[in-house]
């Protein structure tokens, strides 16, 4: 398994991860808009130009990634809710088993569950406040 961190921004994960890339060096090596989500044509211009998600190697075997908030839906960015946890596990079921057992009391903030890109992944915050991400990739097992 690895962990890798997660960050939220309101509007700036694009050019955060310029400006990470000037100091970490390497390159960006995905970026997904919230246009390029199903229904993202119905988001407004502004919000559809928002980082669905966005990652970049930063050291061996860490990978930094975001996404920016989506005020429409909700989200207001807070002190404390802009970091996550991901965990990225060998398997569907060690995926199951730590969400299931982290998520334990907590808030489920996406079921984890088969997704439009491709992976296996659900998000919570635990009883304890902390936020998580499980992602199981099946194409790089």
């Amino acid at each position: 398994m690895q962990v890798h961190p997660y960050l939220n921004f309101d509007g700036q994960a694009e050019e955060a991860f310029n400006f990470y890339k000037s100091v970490f060096g390497g390159e960006i090596t995905s970026i997904m808009k919230m246009k390029d989500a199903p229904d993202g044509d119905k988001l407004s211009p502004a919000e559809q130009n928002r980082v669905m998600h966005i990652s970049m190697p930063i050291g061996k075997g860490t990978i930094l990634m975001a996404s920016d908030i989506m005020p429409s839906m909700g989200h207001a960015m807070q002190h404390g809710n802009q970091t996550y946890i991901m965990l990225t596990p060998e398997s569907r079921e060690e995926a199951d088993h730590l969400f299931e057992g982290l998520s334990k009391d907590g808030e489920i903030e996406m079921p984890l569950e088969d997704q439009f890109w491709g992976d296996y992944y659900g998000s919570f915050k635990d009883k304890y406040g902390i936020l998580w991400m499980i992602d199981y990739d099946p194409r790089q097992s």
